[in-house]
């Protein structure tokens, strides 16, 4: 089976199942599959990749399964709390990295959510995760019944925090000494972006 039709088959199995697919000029985001298994594991697994990220680390494969698991049986649930999207070169299927976000409170006026992203080294630097993120948001606000949407990082990982300055979120906290990591206190900051934000730049 050539690229394209493998691509074709994978998009219909996700969206069949009440899925996600989304394409930005370079990627595909979309819901996670079984066969993504080897791959994922060797993303969450590297502690290069995840060292802002602890909680999600995983340490074998059987870690990774469970953490995969979680997501493929969020697809579809009609009261889905979990969007986090597997980021893959949209001509070749390499796994670039993960991106999405949790429910955290449903609202009369819409949902409530954090969101997160990290990338395999070989990927930084190169405007991917700007392009991904800049996508969720888009599904979120436009698609997703998102009315707010945080996220933070430490200041010390200024390739996060230069994504959220580049997709036009704006920064509502600056917290110090406020996580215990790797042996020290580290601090952290906080951006936001509400739907009519969202409407006046995506204008």
């Amino acid at each position: 089976m050539d690229q394209q039709k493998k691509k074709d088959a994978i998009r219909r199995e996700i969206l069949e199942a009440g899925g996600i697919w989304l394409e930005t000029e370079r990627m595909i985001l979309r819901d996670h599959r079984w066969e993504d298994l080897v791959s994922h594991h060797g993303l969450i697994s590297d502690p290069e990749v995840m060292y802002y990220l602890p909680d999600i680390l995983t340490h074998d494969p059987e870690e990774s399964r469970a953490d995969l698991a979680s997501s493929i049986e969020a697809i579809g649930k009609r009261d889905r709390k979990e969007y986090f999207l597997r980021m893959e070169d949209k001509e070749t299927g390499e796994l670039i990295g993960e991106t999405g976000y949790t429910v955290t409170q449903e609202t009369p006026v819409g949902r409530l959510v954090h969101a997160g992203y990290f990338s395999r080294r070989k990927f930084w630097g190169q405007g991917y995760m700007t392009e991904a993120f800049r996508e969720l948001l888009r599904f979120a606000f436009e698609e997703n019944n998102v009315f707010r949407l945080t996220t933070g990082c430490d200041p010390e990982n200024k390739g996060s925090e230069r994504v959220m300055v580049k997709c036009g979120l704006i920064k509502e906290g600056d917290m110090k000494q406020k996580v215990w990591m790797d042996g020290r206190m580290h601090d952290r900051v906080e951006y936001r972006m509400l739907r009519e934000e969202w409407e006046r730049l995506a204008l």
